[in-house]
């Protein structure tokens, strides 16, 4: 990557941002030195300004930022790096250092949460009792939610829409998973036919 760590007296912008959900974790900063060694590590490494020295994210909390992707923006001196976190980014411990009003890309989250109850089942989780039922009841459980989406729509208050609504999107999740699909296909699929 050519990076003109020149332009910023030898230090470039870093955004983070976690590669399933695109939500941004953390803004930090590096120089050639860190860069080097995130690259090598595939661990992102900052250059700290309040401690003058390299700062490995998750050097003391092990939340460490694995690399998944980097980016360079078009003036070569900004670097996106989409990574997958060990755990909060913040740290106050939140997930990201950006305090939004909500998290937009919750139901990639919701998928994520999904796909761990699959590979850790436990015996209380409602997803492991669904899938213990097979696929014919995973897809009634799709029918039957997306009848009461269409009878709240017509019927109900908006509160018991966005309920059913919430419960539709939820199973058919829970159905992508179970056929070995995910949000990223559909989303694909969508933007195809968009064009």
């Amino acid at each position: 990557m050519n990076i003109d760590f020149n332009k910023t007296d030898g230090l470039v912008p870093v955004v983070i941002q976690d590669e399933q959900t695109l939500e941004v974790l953390m803004l930090g900063y590096m120089n050639r030195e860190a860069y080097d060694k995130t690259v090598q590590e595939n661990i992102v490494t900052f250059f700290s300004r309040s401690k003058n020295r390299l700062w490995t994210k998750g050097e003391t909390s092990k939340n460490y930022l694995h690399v998944k992707t980097m980016h360079i923006d078009c003036d070569n001196d900004t670097l996106l790096i989409k990574v997958k976190a060990d755990g909060p980014t913040c740290h106050t411990g939140s997930r990201s250092c950006f305090q939004t009003e909500y998290n937009q890309n919750f139901l990639m989250q919701l998928e994520n949460i999904i796909t761990d109850r699959y590979e850790n089942p436990t015996e209380e989780s409602y997803i492991n009792k669904l899938r213990k039922k097979g696929l014919k009841k995973i897809t009634q459980k799709v029918g039957e939610e997306g009848v009461e989406v269409v009878i709240a729509a017509l019927y109900e208050t908006e509160t018991e829409l966005v309920d059913e609504a919430s419960d539709l999107m939820f199973h058919l999740l829970v159905l992508l998973k179970e056929k070995g699909l995910n949000l990223e296909r559909i989303a694909k699929n969508l933007e195809e036919r968009h064009k």
